[in-house]
C-alpha cells in the first residue's frame, strides 16, 4: 500500500510537518504516535523527519498509511465473493445471507473477513466497516488499513454516507412513509436480542413503503443510527416483523433468516473525495417470497 504524500503549497510555507499529518492527512494523534516509531513512517523530501519539522514551499511530506508490520492476519479461505467497488483503500462486498462478516472462533473459519484475506494483497488487512448480521444480505463496507478504517467510521451515520435497506414484512403498512423512533437496549441477562427500553439508547429509523402485496409489504429502511438489530426491533415495535425474523416475531417456513438486505450504499470517498454510489439487486431467496405472496 503506497503511503501519503503532499507537496507543500505556497500558503503552507512555514507550517509544521504535524499540521500535514492532522490537517490534511485526517490522521489521529494515536496514528502519528504509531508513525512515529516506523521506520520510514513519517518522511519530508524522503528522509525521517519529526513532526515538529517545519515545511517549506515546495517540500513533499510523506507517510505511511498501512497496517504496521506483524500485524496479524486472519486465515484465509477461498470464498467466490461478490465484490461490487475495490480501490486501494476500501473494498465493497454485496455479502449473501448466511455468511457471517467475522470468524467464529479467533481467526478461524468461514466468513466474509477470511474470504477477503484470501483476496487481499500481503499488505492489506481487513477492517470491517459497516457489518452486516449472519442472515442478512447485501451491501458491506471494508478498508484495507487502520488509517482508512478511522477515516470511514467518522463519516457513518453522516451526510457522507448514506445506506439504504430492503425488507419484506409480515401485514400490510398503510401508511407510505413515517419514522420509527424507539430506544433500544440489551434485556437482562442477553447480550444478543434488542428490546424496546425508555432508558436505552436513541434509535430512528426511515420507512418507506415500495409495494403492498396481499399481506406483506416491500419497505425501504434508512437507518439514521447504527444500533444492534434496530431494523428488525423496529419493524417489529410497530406491528410488521420482517418476514423470516425468528427472533422477533416472524418465523416461517420458507426461510431461516429474516428477508433483509441492504441495497444501496453512496459514500464520499475519505481520500479521493469522489462520490461512490453502489446498488445490490434484490437476492432470489427474497423475490421468491415476494412471488408468493402477490
Amino acid at each position: 500500500m503506497n503511503p501519503l504524500t503532499h507537496q507543500i503549497a505556497a500558503e503552507e510555507d512555514g507550517c509544521a510537518v504535524q499540521h500535514i499529518l492532522t490537517e490534511v492527512f485526517r490522521m489521529s494523534r494515536s496514528h502519528i504516535s504509531r508513525l512515529k516509531r516506523r521506520e520510514g513512517g513519517i518522511l519530508l523530501n524522503g528522509a525521517p523527519c519529526y513532526s515538529t519539522a517545519r515545511c517549506r514551499a515546495g517540500d513533499t511530506v510523506s507517510a505511511l498509511i498501512s497496517d504496521p508490520p506483524g500485524t496479524k492476519r486472519l486465515e484465509p479461505m477461498e470464498y467466490p465473493l461478490d465484490i461490487v467497488y475495490e480501490d486501494e483503500w476500501l473494498a465493497v462486498v454485496n455479502k449473501p445471507a448466511g455468511l457471517t462478516v467475522h470468524p467464529e472462533r479467533s481467526g478461524m473459519g468461514g466468513s466474509v473477513e477470511n474470504a477477503l484475506t484470501h483476496h487481499f494483497a500481503e499488505d492489506e488487512f481487513v477492517h470491517t466497516v459497516s457489518r452486516l448480521d449472519r442472515g442478512t444480505s447485501g451491501l458491506m463496507t471494508v478498508a484495507k488499513c487502520g488509517y482508512m478504517h478511522e477515516l470511514m467510521t467518522k463519516i457513518l451515520h453522516t451526510p457522507d454516507f448514506y445506506k439504504e435497506y430492503a425488507a419484506l414484512v409480515c401485514g400490510v403498512i398503510e401508511e407510505d412513509s413515517g419514522f420509527v423512533e424507539l430506544p433500544l437496549a440489551h434485556p437482562e441477562g442477553s447480550n444478543y436480542m434488542m428490546r424496546y427500553d425508555p432508558d436505552g439508547r436513541s434509535c430512528l429509523t426511515e420507512y418507506a413503503v415500495i409495494e403492498r402485496m396481499k399481506d406483506r409489504t416491500l419497505v425501504r429502511l434508512i437507518p439514521h443510527t447504527g444500533r444492534m438489530h434496530q431494523l428488525r426491533v423496529h419493524m417489529a415495535g410497530i406491528g410488521h416483523p420482517i418476514v423470516g425474523d425468528w427472533l422477533y416475531g416472524c418465523e416461517i417456513p420458507e426461510t431461516d433468516h429474516p428477508a433483509l438486505h441492504s441495497r444501496r450504499l453512496v459514500f464520499k470517498h475519505p481520500l479521493t473525495g469522489a462520490r461512490v454510489e453502489l446498488e445490490a439487486p434484490l437476492p432470489d431467496d427474497m423475490l421468491s417470497l415476494m412471488e408468493r405472496t402477490i
